[in-house]
């Protein structure tokens, strides 16, 4: 089968390789869509993985294939979402259903092989069903929508006519969007330091949108803000636009070290502004209301995702389009799509 295969940040190669075996329990799944997480850009490009060579990609959609013995309630053909996430089940946070902060948890795309291919062996503990009729470019992007609303219940969810947040309009910020206005929000504030991201904010359904920097008047600092672009400035941001008792829920992942400023860290004190850390998407049931309800907004159209698509391409273009990551800063891009 084909897969881009890394074998060192910034050496990717496009290669035919063994398709998987099926095990009991297992499902092969022919990869429909998989989308680049932002996470995979340091991990391919920069830091590398936590073994390789390696396959990457771990936001996909496919279609069954091969079902492995003891598999029940899966058919052939059938469109599934996957979570990528392979908890151990047996951990303390695990036995408390807090499955994304497992101690010994396996994940596709980084600690083993995920969708950058044309098939992936999947647990059925992995599998969810999808709605009727809906497009597996969108059950592919259940992983962000996911995280989107798992960071927003972390600080108990918005109020009807409160004013949520969002900084950084990727993706997940887009739906983060969605997801407030969804809930109840009056406004969503959205901050990003794109012109073009901030147009997609408007899109996803924000009311007020400003360049990173720039000064929030005191009459839109928000209740709730989700903070997804995990740079050092944006974070401050993040706090200082935090109304009295507001909440702020970090979702972006930092590079660099951070530390709140004076100023930053004087509202956050004053104001009683509680801030909170959201990592992956995950509930129990495995893999929680998080997903299932995602799969239900996305499949009835209450989420929007098709406008974030910029790119769609042949698995055979993923090596290039990694190379213009990692050269061409000018290029725009929101959420790019491979087609295995």
């Amino acid at each position: 089968m084909r897969a881009a295969v890394l074998y060192a940040p910034g050496d990717i190669r496009l290669e035919d390789v063994p398709e998987p075996q099926i095990k009991p329990g297992h499902v092969i799944v022919r990869v429909a869509s998989v989308g680049v997480c932002g996470s995979d850009l340091p991990r391919m490009l920069i830091k590398g993985a936590h073994r390789m060579p390696l396959i990457c990609g771990h936001e996909f959609s496919g279609h069954i294939t091969e079902l492995g013995e003891g598999v029940e309630g899966f058919d052939l053909g059938e469109l599934v979402a996957i979570p990528p996430m392979l908890p151990c089940f047996e951990c303390d946070q695990c036995q408390k259903g807090q499955f994304s902060r497992c101690h010994d948890y396996d994940y596709f795309g980084s600690r083993r092989d995920g969708a950058y291919a044309e098939f992936v062996c999947v647990p059925v503990s992995n599998l969810l069903k999808t709605p009727k009729g809906i497009d597996p470019r969108a059950v592919a992007m259940t992983d962000p929508a996911s995280i989107a609303i798992h960071a927003i219940w972390k600080a108990g969810g918005i109020g009807m006519g409160q004013r949520g947040g969002v900084i950084g309009c990727g993706p997940i910020g887009l739906f983060a969007i969605q997801w407030l206005k969804l809930m109840g929000a009056s406004d969503v504030v959205a901050v990003d330091v794109s012109e073009e991201k901030l147009a997609m904010a408007r899109r996803a359904g924000a009311t007020h949108t400003f360049l990173s920097g720039a000064d929030i008047p005191a009459n839109l600092l928000c209740d709730t803000i989700i903070e997804a672009a995990g740079h050092p400035s944006s974070i401050n941001m993040a706090v200082k636009m935090a109304a009295p008792s507001g909440h702020v829920v970090f979702i972006g992942i930092p590079v660099a070290e951070v530390t709140l400023d004076n100023k930053t860290f004087q509202h956050f004190l004053r104001q009683e502004v509680s801030l909170h850390g959201s990592w992956n998407s995950f509930g129990a049931p495995y893999p929680g209301p998080q997903w299932t309800v995602t799969l239900e907004k996305l499949g009835s159209g209450a989420l929007e995702w098709e406008f974030m698509i910029t790119h769609d391409l042949d698995l055979a273009e993923l090596p290039g389009m990694f190379e213009k990551f990692r050269t061409d800063r000018s290029m725009f891009f929101s959420k790019v799509m491979f087609r295995p």
